[in-house]
């Protein structure tokens, strides 16, 4: 019989190097706590004291999303650069929930990997913290999980619940689009979080470029240009939104324009979008002549240089472009709704 005894530890999960990652994380999310964070890290559910908030609402409907960061995390773990998918996530729900015209409010984080790693968890949770003290948002606590088995060795998950505040009556829904109506587009700044494998596949696999590598035509290696952070447009909507009526907003993630886009649309509206009334950034140039992808399948697999799609009046559409353009969101006409089946054309 062997003398050596059986651990949590040796079975693949150390309880001490969690406790040394809360530690580490501490500070972190607490730069991000305001007066209504009532009880954070440590607690078994996270309290936000919605006393103050519901003063300055008389319907006030909470809007929630979930997603995660998805393989884009592989990218990170390649350039063993962890810092910015935290921010990715809280981005990224903030916009979703900016779509029914809510206000961010709170974050619950869900950070899985097989083995864990303090300075890993750091990284990501300080990217995390940033995002959401840029953004006004409280993470309220979250889960980390040490999953051997479950994940392979370098692998992780990052995914998150953000949850934002909307007036009933204020809230967008798409129902209010009519005919005539103007889409007025918001810039990416690259993938965000979607299209990761195809891209992936072209960088790597088809073009053969080290993660620090400078692909030809660019200034900037391919690990700065995938890890580019998601943009967080709702600070800048939000304020448009107290002057101007916005009848739809559209999140472009995971099924690009079209698919995202056609989701706010009401039934007997269509939306016509054109193309080349944006510029389309030099990543997915790059990735469509790299490997020879057909137009439709570019614009169903990453955003195309557009993060988010607004409908307006049209007497409200330059002033909506100007607007974003001095809120440092590059932003164009792209389209203008029409009577047709509920579909999304680009033409």
């Amino acid at each position: 019989m062997k003398d050596d005894k059986v651990t949590y530890r040796s079975a693949g999960v150390d309880i001490d190097a969690g406790e040394l990652a809360l530690k580490k994380i501490k500070s972190h999310v607490e730069r991000t706590y305001n007066k209504n964070v009532l009880w954070g890290l440590g607690a078994f559910g996270g309290l936000f004291d919605l006393t103050e908030i519901a003063k300055t609402y008389k319907e006030p409907v909470l809007v929630q999303s979930i997603d995660g960061v998805g393989t884009k995390l592989m990218i990170a773990t390649m350039a063993n650069d962890h810092t910015t998918v935290g921010m990715d996530i809280v981005n990224h729900g903030c916009n979703d929930v900016l779509c029914q015209g809510a206000r961010p409010l709170t974050f619950l984080d869900y950070v899985a990997m097989p083995r864990l790693s303090p300075e890993q968890m750091e990284q990501i949770l300080s990217g995390m913290a940033t995002a959401c003290a840029q953004a006004g948002v409280a993470i309220i606590g979250g889960e980390t999980a040490e999953l051997p088995g479950i994940y392979r060795e370098g692998e992780y998950d990052v995914a998150g619940v953000l949850t934002g505040v909307v007036e009933k009556k204020r809230i967008i829904n798409g129902q209010s689009l009519k005919p005539g109506h103007v889409l007025v587009g918001l810039a990416s700044n690259g993938l965000h979080t979607n299209g990761y494998t195809l891209a992936r596949k072209v960088f790597f696999e088809i073009n053969k470029i080290g993660i620090f590598d400078v692909p030809k035509g660019f200034t900037e290696t391919a690990a700065k240009i995938l890890l580019a952070p998601h943009v967080n447009y709702a600070p800048a909507v939000l304020d448009f939104l107290e002057k101007t009526q916005v009848h739809a907003i559209a999140h472009i993630t995971g099924g690009g324009i079209a698919g995202n886009l056609v989701r706010v649309l009401p039934e007997g509206l269509k939306a016509v979008v054109k193309r080349g009334s944006w510029p389309v950034l030099d990543v997915f140039k790059y990735i469509q002549s790299s490997a020879n992808i057909a137009q439709e399948e570019m614009e169903r697999a990453f955003n195309m240089g557009l993060g988010l799609i607004i409908a307006v009046d049209k007497n409200d559409a330059e002033s909506a472009v100007n607007f974003f353009n001095a809120r440092g969101h590059a932003s164009h006409i792209v389209g203008a709704m029409v009577e047709g089946s509920r579909s999304v054309t680009l033409v």
